[in-house]
């Protein structure tokens, strides 16, 4: 029976306070690690190794030396790096000091650079020479004049000009390795973000919190399969989604970095002999990568490892490859303002003795929320009641939980429609299951994901619509064995003009970022609807034909 004056006796007397309460965050993950385990190996690269004492050590000396100059709380750190150590390090190091890290695709053009540093009011840019040349225009258009520190990978000597008065670790040289770093006064504070293509106009940037975070790391730990002191190999760029909570989940389990500056198969199969790799995450790009790779840089593999795969579903014959190939696939769905992953295609076992074809139908559907994430479900979005659990009629996939974002930066609009009646939005639809499985069967915004990476069909066309021949553009997705999808341009031309694939190509690659850019032409008359809407739907069915 309730108190009549509202509380009840567990309620009175049993207070927080700091013995009791600490936010969560997962900077106490890699402290916990360097004092259990301070001798276990935490980041392997090339001939570079560090222990977990080291990598507490250094985080510290950059999260000291970042104060020094002035960064704390509220402060963007943006980070221009590919799968090296100071990437590791800059998912602590900048939290320890209470700012935001912000980490660039390294694959975008430098307007749009340009414009993630202006609007993160970026403070300090870590870049790696290898992109001097993107970043270098993008700081002659930003209005931000950020500290600039170039990053030297001694495992990948580069010629890449320098683009500030001071080098990494020459900056980790003057940080206090027992700085007494910050921790977040309240878990909610923002850890991290990161910019999502949009349909529209410029991208939105996703702000996620320790609390978060840190729910992440256990989440992942359970959907990956991760025992005490898994090897991890760094085939999920770091940039995208924080490498889906990956360089702070490892510190959970004391498990080792293994970095990979790119994807290419030969030092993929070396390093997993080498180290005895355990797990690897990745789009269907690296799976591709693997399968195809030539014979004669193909190892044999020490075990079964666990590959987490996200995007489209992997055809059956794929699956079924990697399993003769010594790798275990689970499949997992999720956005960037989920922190990543967020739904699981959690296999049961009774399910192994379906035949081929039954499996992938099974394998085809996204799955089930991770245990981090409290809501799952699929809602018509005119009246948010669930739909018929039937596999068929579809709606809008709708999350909720404490791996749901903070909301999009300086874009209050976005973020309330994002979380119209309390549930996150995706904008993707999918059927729901009798079981409770999600499946996705479109996504309502367009989104072409090629590799992992997401490209705006409205981004494509807009450039499209600028050449002089053009008078109507349509891109779609078309499935690809290696990329999972790339981008396929309808072009309708104006009378009496003429342009070939080659030139399309071409006109694209001065606008757009290389990954961006379409790789089919197809030159036909386009096909709307009475009112002049373009029949999307019938685009893609010719897409895959052609």
């Amino acid at each position: 029976m309730t108190n009549p004056r509202g509380a009840t006796p567990y309620e009175q007397d049993l207070g927080k306070n700091a013995a009791n309460y600490q936010p969560l965050t997962p900077l106490t993950f890699l402290e916990r690690a360097a004092a259990t385990w301070p001798e276990r190996t935490a980041v392997i690269h090339g001939r570079q190794t560090h222990t977990y004492r080291d990598l507490y050590s250094r985080c510290r000396r950059l999260a000291s030396a970042l104060a020094k100059r002035g960064i704390g709380p509220g402060d963007t750190v943006s980070a221009m790096l590919p799968n090296v150590p100071a990437m590791v390090e800059a998912h602590y190091g900048v939290a320890m000091t209470g700012a935001v890290l912000h980490s660039i695709n390294t694959r975008l053009d430098a307007a749009i650079i340009a414009f993630m540093l202006d609007h993160a009011e970026t403070k300090v840019l870590i870049t790696d020479r290898e992109f001097s040349p993107a970043i270098k225009t993008a700081l002659a258009q930003a209005n931000v004049a950020p500290l600039v520190i170039d990053y030297d990978d001694l495992e990948f000597p580069q010629a890449g000009e320098k683009l500030g008065t001071l080098e990494y670790e020459a900056l980790l040289a003057e940080g206090d390795p027992g700085f007494a770093w910050r921790m977040p006064e309240d878990e909610w504070e923002a850890i991290a973000l990161n910019y999502t293509s949009g349909t529209t106009g410029n991208p939105k940037g996703v702000v996620v919190h320790h609390r978060g975070a840190a729910l992440m790391c256990y989440a992942n730990i359970m959907a990956a399969g991760m025992s005490k002191h898994p090897v991890y190999l760094w085939t999920l760029p770091m940039f995208h989604c924080n490498g889906w909570g990956f360089p702070w989940t490892l510190s959970v389990n004391a498990g080792a970095h293994v970095c990979l500056r790119s994807v290419r198969a030969k030092p993929i199969f070396e390093l997993i002999a080498e180290h005895k790799v355990t797990h690897m995450c990745g789009a269907p790009i690296v799976m591709a990568t693997l399968l195809n790779a030539p014979e004669n840089e193909k190892l044999p593999l020490p075990h079964a490892i666990e590959f987490v795969t996200a995007g489209a579903p992997p055809p059956e014959a794929v699956l079924a490859r990697m399993g003769d190939a010594g790798f275990n696939v689970t499949h997992v769905y999720g956005l960037t303002e989920v922190y990543g992953p967020s739904v699981v295609n959690e296999w049961k076992p009774e399910w192994d003795g379906l035949d081929g074809a039954a499996q992938a139908k099974l394998k085809a559907r996204q799955g089930v929320r991770y245990t981090a994430l409290e809501g799952l479900t699929v809602m018509d979005p005119t009246n948010m009641t669930v739909v018929k659990a039937d596999g068929v009629t579809m709606g809008e996939v709708m999350m909720r939980g404490n791996i749901v974002m903070k909301g999009y930066l300086k874009n209050a609009k976005a973020t309330k429609e994002a979380f119209a009646d309390g549930w996150f939005h995706t904008g993707d639809l999918g059927v729901l299951h009798a079981d409770g499985y999600i499946q996705l069967k479109d996504r309502s915004k367009d989104i072409i994901i090629s590799g992992g990476e997401n490209i705006s069909s409205i981004e494509v066309e807009d450039v499209l619509f600028k050449h002089p021949a053009v008078a109507h553009a349509a891109v779609v997705a078309k499935p690809d064995e290696k990329w999972g999808e790339t981008p396929c341009a309808f072009i309708e031309l104006k009378p009496g003009a003429a342009a070939t694939a080659e030139e399309i190509m071409a006109w694209c690659r001065e606008g757009l970022a290389a990954y961006k850019c379409p790789r089919h032409v197809v030159f036909t008359e386009i096909p709307k609807t009475s009112t002049g809407k373009i029949q999307k739907f019938v685009l893609r069915e010719r897409a895959k034909a052609c």
